[in-house]
């Protein structure tokens, strides 16, 4: 328990971890897997979406040239010579005088170039009229959806390292793809460490407490496009946790035991077996935190204290597992800028990450800051990053703010 020597600024940290990530390799998957997904090439389309000329209208396919001066008080005629719902063609071509039935995203007949509405013509009858009166006049093209006005072929439709999104699938599956390579997922071993801990969603008792960095780290870990691997408590054993930090995974993440006190093993395992980069931040909270290499792998060490973890895997961890998931390294929050309520008092020579609600349009710093009190992060709107340069600010300067 001797404390720290040194602590290394959080711009280096960053640094560090930008130079060491190394992006995975690609795998396919299906349509249903893409969503979230990051592309790992080009997607471009053979076909043309639609394929054909298509009515944008229930009415009739005609030659515009036939509607010239129709109008309420000038009937012109046209007759009837067949029907063409979705997914038919009309097999002759509409000549002067004539008018095809069309219903909304039928192929447009041969002969016509622009549809006329139900609604301009009488009798208002779609299906069995024979004749129709044309009441209004239309130009050509109008109501008519051209071919490949959605997706040209030979076009990129989605461009390598875009993450997929909903309406993303939906594009994809209208060009005729099934599947694409996207950049896999990295595996994070999730090691917690505590004898003091009972398992996550267990009800505390006595002098323990429960497991809440574990499951907050697994949902963080999916958020940033990870999968979690967390097989659940690990004793304050080094050989264990020293196990633990060497199974098959891309990258690992210690939660507890990172400091300097006697049960805190992670940081000389990680010191003996492989390479203890980084040992102590200049933040707060968060200060415990440190970053190596071991079996080739990254290393994450985070303190214990749930607010302490939750800002050092933000910080740190959580920008290696998106950059390997080729998300990119941006945290993944709203930015915002907004008016402080009152001073946010700050300690130059540290990063502070300061918790902050969101009161009449302005932002207000929670009096409650500990490292052990999670709760303070939800009921807090964001936080606000105060630089190792600054002292705080005053009631009324304009921050920016990250947004839960």
């Amino acid at each position: 328990m001797k404390g720290f020597a040194r602590r290394v600024a959080v711009a280096d940290a960053v640094g560090w971890v930008q130079s060491h990530v190394r992006g995975l390799s690609s795998e396919t998957a299906g349509l249903g897997q893409l969503a979230g997904r990051v592309l790992a090439q080009d997607i471009v389309s053979d076909v043309d979406v639609p394929g054909f000329d298509r009515s944008m209208m229930d009415g009739f396919a005609v030659q515009a040239n036939d509607t010239l001066g129709a109008s309420a008080y000038n009937r012109l005629p046209l007759r009837v010579v067949g029907t063409v719902l979705p997914g038919t063609r009309f097999s002759g071509v509409v000549g002067a005088g004539q008018a095809v039935k069309v219903m909304t995203g039928a192929a447009m007949p041969p002969g016509a170039d622009a549809v006329l509405p139900v609604e301009q013509v009488e009798p208002f009858d779609l299906f069995s009229a024979s004749e129709i009166r044309v009441i209004g006049q239309v130009s050509p093209g109008k109501h008519v959806g051209r071919r490949g006005e959605d997706v040209a072929g030979g076009k990129v439709v989605l461009g390598a390292g875009r993450k997929i999104r909903p309406q993303d699938v939906g594009v994809l599956s209208s060009i005729g793809v099934a599947q694409a390579a996207v950049t896999k997922r990295p595996r994070v071993r999730i090691v917690i460490t505590g004898d003091e801990l009972l398992p996550a969603g267990t009800r505390p008792t006595g002098n323990q407490i429960t497991d809440a960095n574990g499951p907050m780290l697994a949902a963080l870990v999916s958020r940033d496009g990870g999968l979690p691997v967390d097989p659940g408590i690990v004793p304050d054993d080094p050989s264990e946790i020293l196990a633990a930090m060497r199974a098959d995974a891309d990258l690992v993440l210690v939660s507890g035991g990172s400091s300097v006190g006697q049960e805190d093993h992670a940081p000389g395992l990680l010191a003996e077996h492989g390479e203890l980069a980084i040992h102590g931040v200049a933040m707060r909270p968060s200060s415990p935190a440190g970053m190596g290499i071991l079996d080739g792998r990254l290393v994450f060490l985070l303190p214990g204290n749930p607010v302490s973890c939750l800002c050092a895997y933000d910080f740190f961890a959580g920008r290696a597992i998106r950059m390997m998931a080729g998300l990119g390294e941006n945290w993944p929050y709203v930015e915002r800028r907004l008016r402080l309520r009152r001073k946010l008092v700050s300690t130059v020579g540290r990063v502070d990450y300061a918790r902050v609600k969101i009161v009449a349009g302005e932002i207000e710093p929670m009096a409650i800051s500990g490292a052990s009190i999670l709760s303070s992060t939800t009921r807090a709107d964001g936080f606000v990053v105060v630089p190792e340069d600054s002292e705080g600010y005053p009631p009324g300067a304009e921050v920016l703010v990250w947004l839960y």
